[in-house]
């Protein structure tokens, strides 16, 4: 049995692992590569596998870096079925047909060829199958797999992984002498991205399930996570600011779960009257699809989102907000008057409508962007956390003059407290583990405190390494 990391070691995108089995070739995930422009040239290169000899896909979640190569996979042979759960596929076939548009875009404005086309994106929606939490299936010959809640956004899981080693009678004997426990049973974790703590809307992570082996993120392995309880006020604060400078607050997010978020706690704001009413844009076609969709499964909601709910019948929409689905509707954001609120995508502020808001708004001394999410290097969004005077969008050099502000509790990452915990906590700890999509200074992190609390010393893999599990 072989493990090899084809994406997100040593950094936090393009999320892909293959697994080989006596019987099967399963993939965990196939994500889009992201940094300082919108798609990565890796994205062009051939996939390092034969994709026509893939038995299976398994999708953790639907975030582009671990989807956003899914098309690419199906126009190189691929015609297996793609596992996710039934939000992951929803919010999957909105991001790779947002993918598209922006890939095309580019190509138009900076002539970059698409890494697919549309045919691909079709092809490849129509191989996905839907399951459910904590229900074992059959993947392919010899593999089954369980998919249990991350608590990352909506349909996230890490995915629990059954090898049968015994269809092949010489391997299964062998396994059972030297461990009679699990008779020729290999079980495999793969994180995914775990939820932070006190995530809005999301129900909180499972607990790890038994495992001989643990790939596992390290996003913020290096790193913990600022209170969630000042979230909120943190979020008032910089509308007031905004309110008295009569400025503008830029907030890039990502659209899928992160944007929901802010407007869950945007509405408890306006609900309560703890700010004053005020323009507030979401402008982000992916963000207005992303939020219908999660309006479709409100039965994977939290207790108290759910309670809101019932209550309050939509915590997505409330007054002053206006959603800005036509280019020309987003445009017509400029003519209105200061102070508002603008929320775009990317949250990395690779491309995207928020480019042309930073461009205009940047400048301004009397605007604030406010960063709510992690920030890949090489991209825009480093430079301005990490303090650029200026910067270069489209071609312009942009001079920085508004305030950046950064909310850390935002994050739909568990933290490198919360990482360690996830793994010391489990009944059954596992016996191998490698750390994955995190920087290599992020991975040595959360490495040591695993080694010092377990005893094991994880694999920090490079790209293209495999291993024999």
């Amino acid at each position: 049995m072989k493990l090899s990391f084809f994406g997100a070691v040593g950094e936090v995108t393009g999320s892909c692992y293959f697994l080989e089995t006596g019987s099967a070739r399963i993939l965990i995930d196939c994500g889009m590569f992201q940094g300082s422009k919108f798609a990565d040239d890796r994205n062009h290169a051939p996939l390092p596998f034969d994709a026509s000899k893939i038995d299976a896909v398994l999708v953790t979640h639907a975030h582009l870096d671990h989807v956003g190569r899914i098309p690419k996979l199906a126009a190189a042979g691929f015609a297996g079925p793609i596992f996710a759960t039934r939000p992951t596929m929803a919010l999957a076939k909105i991001i790779l047909d947002d993918a598209l548009e922006v890939m095309k875009y580019h190509e138009k404005k900076q002539h970059e060829k698409p890494a697919y086309t549309e045919e691909d994106v079709k092809r490849a929606e129509g191989l996905f199958s839907g399951i459910d939490y904590d229900k074992k299936i059959t993947v392919a010959p010899g593999v089954t797999a369980t998919w249990h809640d991350a608590g990352h956004i909506l349909g996230s899981a890490f995915i629990e992984i059954e090898i049968n080693e015994s269809l092949r009678a010489e391997r299964a004997e062998r396994a059972e002498r030297s461990n009679p426990v699990n008779k020729g049973i290999t079980r495999i974790v793969f994180s995914g991205d775990l939820g932070n703590h006190d995530v809005p809307i999301i129900r909180t992570l499972e607990s790890l399930v038994p495992a001989d082996v643990l790939v596992m993120e390290s996003t913020y392995g290096a790193h913990n996570h600022e209170d969630t309880g000042t979230r909120v006020g943190k979020l008032r604060d910089a509308i007031m600011r905004t309110v008295k400078l009569r400025g503008v607050l830029v907030i890039p997010a990502f659209a899928v779960e992160r944007i929901q978020e802010i407007l869950y706690e945007l509405d408890a704001l306006v609900v309560s009257h703890a700010i004053p009413p005020i323009p507030m844009f979401l402008d982000s076609p992916l963000a207005i699809h992303a939020t219908q969709v999660f309006e479709h499964f409100p039965n994977y909601y939290d207790e108290e989102a759910a309670a809101r709910v019932q209550k309050d019948g939509d915590f997505f929409n409330f007054p002053g907000l206006r959603m800005t689905l036509t280019r020309d509707e987003s445009r017509a954001i400029n003519d209105a008057p200061q102070p508002k609120v603008i929320i775009a995508g990317a949250g990395m502020m690779t491309g995207g409508r928020v480019f042309h808001h930073l461009r205009r708004y940047l400048q301004d001394p009397h605007s604030t962007v406010l960063i709510v999410g992690y920030q890949s290097e090489k991209t825009l969004g480093r430079q301005l956390l990490d303090g650029a005077k200026e910067v270069t969008i489209f071609g312009d050099v942009v001079a920085v003059r508004a305030t950046i502000e950064k909310i850390g509790g935002y994050s739909a990452h568990a933290d490198r407290a919360h990482l360690a915990e996830w793994v010391a906590e489990a009944k059954q700890k596992p016996k191998k583990i490698f750390l994955v999509h995190g920087e290599d200074d992020a991975r040595a992190a959360l490495g040591g405190d695993l080694e010092k609390q377990l005893g094991i010393k994880p694999e920090s893999p490079a790209y293209g390494a495999s291993y024999e599990i």
